[in-house]
């Protein structure tokens, strides 16, 4: 239908601020549906926007008209009595739609500042009724700091209700009424930028400071609207990606006063853009281009120039499983055990069921003698992947050197077991329990009470790995 068209293209043109293409529709709308209430509300809405109060008020009365039970009219008509300073014909809307609807916020909040503002009025009413005369200077600055001070109250109750619109109107007010106390411009700039209003709050800091300058106010609200400032920055820069307006505010706030929440926003705005620029990076792409010719100095064995390749295949690609094994075998090569091992468990993490993790990793462990470690390592690979050949080598390397080492070996070479198998916190468990004790004891006095204790699994399985660590010679 025309008339919801209408209607649909007002509500589009309110909510992106056109507040006189809104009328123009409601207007439009309301031709062919002159019997519709919502169509009036809206178009009176419009009007107080554009703080053409009157029209608003006319639009609201017929609002009512049509739809004298319906409380949010009262709502339209008290605020655009508000808008005209009526405050008493105000309340009286207001009042009239809280009886409809009595647990309707905005009604109740409406009410509250129109009675607060007809109380306003009435005090200034009597204050001229009992002057006799100009009052000084003086006592002209307090009217003027109270007055503003009335708006600011207000302008914080709306806040505080998240009527952002509302305490805009009263903290601008108090900036009229006094322009030379910046806290007022100060707090509109924070709702602004609660509001996502950025543009709006970054004009208002920079108000802030200038006026700030010019009248020597305190050095720390200057820096904190900077700072608000540099707030502003960071979150259009989610969109634009220019963080350096951001930086160069938190920069001028903490040459003004050196505060920890200054310097924390400008750190996390710096991981921020770095996180971004890490994003933007990346591209498979050439990440696969990068680890290939990595490939080609791993075979001519040039290992540090394959790893500088195979990290940017990896910054190129963060979830690049072969770049990492790729890696980890050049950090092998090189004996750089820690990091092939950081290289291998990455890998692992990124594709449980890719092999060549697995091979680094085991190659690491075999590197430290922890054989058994390393056998674990190729057997869990080879779940994934049976007929991998170096996996299945692997194995035959762990199995010889187990072998070997339950053989015994050169003095020095139990040496070396006996002391890292006693840095381990496992080997240390089983030398404390007391059953394990008495199993070693009888390996040595009584070896058919050992032999018997052996037929239990768990004990076989924990004096396995003391013969492993070199901690008990098998005979």
């Amino acid at each position: 239908m025309a008339e919801d068209e209408a209607k649909a293209q007002g509500n589009a043109a309110f909510s992106s601020g056109d507040f006189t293409s809104a009328i123009h529709h409601y207007s439009s709308a309301i031709s062919l549906s002159p019997t519709n209430h919502l169509l009036f509300s809206n178009r009176s809405a419009a009007h107080a926007s554009l703080c053409n109060y009157a029209d608003a008020l006319s639009d609201a009365k017929k609002t009512v008209e049509l739809k004298p039970d319906w409380a949010k009219g009262y709502s339209r008509l008290g605020a655009a009595h508000f808008g005209l300073n009526d405050f008493k014909e105000a309340v009286a809307a207001y009042s009239k739609g809280l009886e409809i609807d009595p647990s309707n916020e905005a009604l109740k909040s409406g009410l509250a500042y129109a009675q607060a503002s007809k109380d306003q009025r009435l005090m200034q009413s009597l204050r001229t009724l009992l002057k006799k005369q100009e009052p000084d200077p003086e006592k002209k600055k307090q009217e003027v700091k109270q007055r503003a001070k009335a708006e600011k109250s207000l302008g914080a109750t709306a806040f505080k209700n998240k009527d952002y619109e509302t305490a805009i109107q009263h903290f601008s007010k108090a900036m009229e009424i006094d322009d030379g106390e910046i806290s007022h411009i100060a707090n509109r700039a924070a709702i602004y930028l609660q509001m996502g209003k950025y543009n709006e709050c970054i004009e208002d800091c920079d108000k802030v400071v200038e006026k700030g300058t010019e009248l020597g106010s305190d050095y720390k609200m200057l820096a904190r609207a900077l700072t608000r400032k540099g707030t502003a920055f960071v979150k259009m820069a989610k969109c634009s990606k220019d963080y350096d307006p951001a930086f160069e505010a938190y920069q001028r706030a903490l040459a003004v006063d050196r505060n920890g929440e200054t310097l924390k926003k400008l750190k996390e705005a710096e991981r921020e853009k770095k996180e971004w620029e890490r994003l933007e990076y990346i591209d498979p792409m050439i990440g696969d281009e990068e680890r290939a010719k990595g490939d080609e100095f791993f075979e001519e064995k040039k290992y540090p120039e394959a790893i500088k390749l195979y990290t940017e295949a990896i910054k190129r690609n963060p979830k690049d499983s072969k770049a990492f094994s790729n890696r980890a075998a050049c950090y092998n090569k090189l004996g750089a055990i820690a990091d092939g091992l950081e290289d291998a468990e990455k890998c692992i993490e990124i594709d449980p069921k890719f092999s060549g993790g697995y091979s680094r990793k085991a190659e690491v462990e075999f590197y430290l003698k922890e054989f058994d470690n390393a056998m674990r390592t190729y057997q869990e690979g080879l779940k994934h992947d049976p007929n991998n050949q170096e996996l299945l080598d692997g194995i035959g390397s762990c199995g010889q050197e187990i072998i070997k080492a339950n053989r015994g070996g050169t003095p020095e070479e139990l040496k070396e077991r006996l002391v890292k198998g006693m840095e381990d916190s496992e080997i240390q468990n089983i030398l404390t329990d007391p059953v394990i004790r008495q199993v070693m004891s009888d390996l040595e006095e009584n070896p058919s009470a050992a032999q018997k204790q052996m037929q239990n699994s768990m004990i076989r399985s924990k004096i396995e790995k003391l013969i492993s660590a070199g901690i008990v010679q098998k005979k």
